[in-house]
């Protein structure tokens, strides 16, 4: 019998998850080593006193990615998880008091943006049709494929693609094209913070973002998002996938040319003919591997995302007025992103989101009580400047609470909290090893995407391939879910295995 080919699959986030899974369909024999207790990195959840939290992620984006990924699995998507549709997607709320549902629902998107600006729904109308085309082909020709050499990335037929998705152009200065009145501009565009990116560094080819949220969808898995954690999980040791937890890596053996081993905290040493990277990329160069000058370049010349400050809260009482999604925009659009990204602090008056997940699923929280989760955008940590964490999340609070009260009349929701438990970018560098606790991983401006990222294989050595946020082609689920099916079919092509197998545009079917 020919011996199966062994993997050890370093970190179990969802880019872990699915390409493990997606090489035991492929016959390997896979070992995934996680640091934590429970699968999922970011995508995790914290449950409290009847209180579900999703930790990181709360938008179920691109469901056709995530179809694929459990076709490509053999499973039914909807099989494994039920889909309820958040339309409006989200409340917007301006601190000069104007209102806008974003919602797929054309009429009511019109009777809002004129009441604003009077061509304001037709430039909403072509800023959407411009995000679709982007959408398209930027999954076709860029995100959705790997690229082999720089010749393949810049070729003659890529080049005029590059121009048309205005990778060069910064979203912001681009939606100017679309809309006059700055607080649609920022409606539209402060969706880059999904990525932990600021609209006036990212490319004009973002406008992607509102084009899958209205036309495909923002979709809210029951069970919450862990919920498609525990699926892919459940698929993949279905497959054979052993996943072994409180098993932090401390060191990569290596050779001349290739991977040896891996060591985990506990002294255990892990042998396999291949090794993915799917803990953040930077951490892997500067603390498991040997190359300083290559580590030094990621830690210190590449640029980083934001980083977060996050409340759970668990309350006495129900707060209906709070929808499913909310996001709260202040001040000075342009400053608050300068603060963040290049001052690496909060911002004088802070934006915020808040998610009430009790909205569609009941189960989030115990009868009568809420399930609140604040997301505060915050600078990443910076050895170089003063930031003092314990005031600017007394302040992030106090902000947060200020404006629950004075514009949805929650007044007593401070006495109310049962709970609450606190995540900053210490804590994000420390629970899930992110490199200056930048809650996205890697940024991604011109310099930082497609073959101008870290690539998914290591340049000396060559049985090590990566997934996840930091690699091509970048950060947030569905495209973490891309990154572990390139990286498997590059592992495929470079390994001489099994054919890969594609599915492409499956038709959603959400139960």
């Amino acid at each position: 019998m020919t011996k199966r080919q062994t993997a050890v699959v370093i970190g179990a986030g969802i880019g872990g998850i699915a390409t493990a899974a997606r090489l035991a369909k492929n016959g390997y024999e896979v070992t995934v080593l996680e640091k934590n207790e429970t699968p999922g990195g970011r995508c995790n959840q914290i449950i409290r006193d009847g209180h579900r939290f999703d930790i990181g992620p709360t938008l179920f984006l691109m469901p056709e990615v995530w179809e694929e990924t459990f076709a490509a699995l053999g499973e039914k998507m909807s099989d494994h998880l039920d889909l309820r549709r958040i339309d409006p997607t989200y409340k917007v709320r301006f601190d000069d008091g104007l209102e806008l549902e974003l919602t797929s629902d054309i009429g009511k998107m019109q009777t809002q943006l004129e009441k604003v600006e009077k061509t304001a729904f037709t430039g909403f109308l072509n800023y959407i049709a411009e995000g679709s085309k982007h959408y398209k082909v930027s999954l076709e020709k860029f995100v959705g494929r790997n690229f082999f050499n720089i010749f393949e990335y810049f070729s003659l037929s890529n080049l005029p693609l590059i121009f048309q998705l205005k990778a060069l152009g910064k979203h912001y200065k681009n939606t100017s094209r679309f809309f006059k009145d700055e607080r649609l501009k920022a409606a539209f565009t402060f969706q880059n913070m999904y990525l932990g990116l600021s609209p006036y560094d990212a490319p004009a080819t973002y406008s992607l973002l509102q084009y899958t949220e209205l036309a495909e969808g923002v979709w809210y898995p029951m069970g919450g998002m862990y919920a498609g954690i525990q699926a892919l999980t459940k698929v993949a040791e279905k497959h054979g996938v052993t996943f072994i937890y409180n098993a932090p890596v401390k060191k990569i053996n290596t050779g001349k040319s290739k991977v040896e081993s891996v060591i985990t905290e506990d002294g255990k040493t892990y042998t396999a003919d291949i090794f993915v990277g799917n803990a953040d990329l930077p951490y892997i160069y500067d603390q498991l591997l040997p190359d300083r000058a290559e580590a030094k370049k990621l830690v210190e010349e590449k640029l980083y995302t934001c980083s977060t400050i996050m409340f759970y809260w668990g309350t006495k009482k129900e707060y209906p007025q709070i929808a499913h999604h909310n996001v709260f925009l202040g001040g000075d659009y342009k400053a608050s992103f300068d603060q963040i990204f290049n001052d690496h602090t909060l911002p004088d008056v802070p934006s915020f989101y808040v998610h009430a997940p009790k909205r569609t699923d009941p189960a989030a929280g115990p009868n009568g009580q809420d399930t609140l989760y604040v997301l505060v955008p915050v600078g990443h940590l910076d050895a170089r400047s003063e930031q003092d964490w314990d005031a600017m999340v007394k302040r992030a609070r106090q902000t947060v609470l200020t404006r629950l009260a004075n514009e949805l009349g929650a007044t007593d929701l401070e006495q109310n909290i049962k709970f609450e438990m606190v995540y900053q970018p210490k804590v994000w560098k420390e629970r899930f090893n992110l490199v200056n606790g930048a809650a996205f991983g890697l940024s991604h401006n011109f310099w930082q995407v497609g073959y101008l990222r870290p690539h998914n294989r290591h340049k000396q050595y060559k049985n090590l391939y990566f997934a996840g946020a930091s690699t091509h082609p970048g950060t947030g689920l569905p495209i973490v879910l891309l990154s572990a099916r390139l990286t498997t079919e590059r592992i495929l092509k470079e390994e001489g295995t099994i054919a890969v197998q594609k599915v492409v545009n499956p038709t959603l079917t959400p139960a």
